[in-house]
């Protein structure tokens, strides 16, 4: 992944959990950028560069995902919880210096960013969220439509092993229709061949799947159940929030429109929809660069 991301340093960081690797780079105040399934911190090859011209860029990969470890999981799910994920991020920062930071995700990504907003809201100056409503918000909203556009939420929640002996059969053809299935062209032509096979190799490793269900059996038990205790509780988000849906990505499935959901949520929020389906960072890399520049910038 060094030829995509030119003056990045690779790091290994040791959390409460797990070891996180990220890929570190520019100047200026810290900015991270987290993926989301089935992806790594690769998929922002097409806007690191330019925006580490602006800030300190961090780009952790998940747990369980790309070169981060996957640590076992417990009952409750919590090892892949986004308020664990989340906690990463905040050990990972303060090795690095920071109490305070901007963060940007997508997709899982996006749902660590903004768990840890609320967990603790001294931590995210600002809050970008690329493609998705809240977790709360799509699991209230799962009527038949939604349930036929996001199948993998109730797919891979299923309880172990099912969707992992699915998936294993055939693993890279499941992952490369996940994502041409996803984008707006229904094909793999957004992808820069170099990020398609880093996907592909984490994909290929049995226990990296394993992980990537818990982090969905996660979404539907424990993160479920932390948004529907803040939601009941009236908390919300205090930093300023830039919802970033692409126009026919996932939250254009959703009954409520993507600023009502996040309003529900936030104090300061900012919708910003691009021409492109859900990974807008590599559907649509230079709108998404604008959008998130004058946002981070403001």
């Amino acid at each position: 992944m060094s030829e995509l991301f030119p003056d990045f340093e690779e790091r290994w960081f040791e959390t409460f959990g797990a070891d996180i690797f990220a890929r570190i780079g520019g100047s200026g105040p810290p900015l991270v950028l987290q993926h989301g399934y089935p992806q790594t911190h690769a998929m922002w090859h097409r806007i690191a560069p330019a925006l580490a011209e602006r800030f300190t860029v961090i780009m952790p990969d998940l747990r369980g995902y790309g070169l981060s470890s996957c640590p076992p999981n417990d009952p409750d799910n919590f090892a892949y919880s986004k308020r664990a994920m989340g906690q990463d991020i905040v050990q990972l920062m303060k090795e690095l210096g920071y109490e305070s930071f901007a963060f940007a995700g997508h997709d899982r990504g996006a749902r660590v960013g903004y768990r840890l907003a609320l967990d603790e809201p001294a931590r995210v100056e600002k809050l970008a969220v690329l493609d998705i409503v809240p977790t709360h918000t799509m699991w209230q909203n799962m009527n038949q439509h939604l349930a036929m556009n996001a199948y993998h939420w109730l797919f891979l929640a299923q309880p172990h092993p099912l969707p992992e002996l699915l998936i294993e059969q055939r693993s890279v053809a499941y992952l490369d229709h996940t994502l041409a299935s996803w984008t707006a062209a229904k094909d793999l032509s957004a992808f820069d061949e170099r990020a398609l096979a880093e996907y592909r190799s984490f994909y290929s490793i049995p226990e990296r799947i394993h992980a990537t269900c818990n982090d969905y059996r996660a979404g539907q038990t424990y993160d479920l159940a932390a948004d529907e205790a803040d939601f009941e509780a009236g908390h919300k988000i205090r930093c300023p929030v830039l919802a970033m849906p692409g126009s026919s990505g996932f939250p254009s499935g959703v009954t409520i429109s993507t600023e009502a959901a996040w309003r529900e949520w936030a104090n300061s929020v900012e919708v910003v929809t691009l021409d492109c389906g859900h990974f807008v960072a590599e559907e649509a890399p230079e709108a998404t660069l604008k959008a998130l520049l004058g946002f981070l910038e403001d």
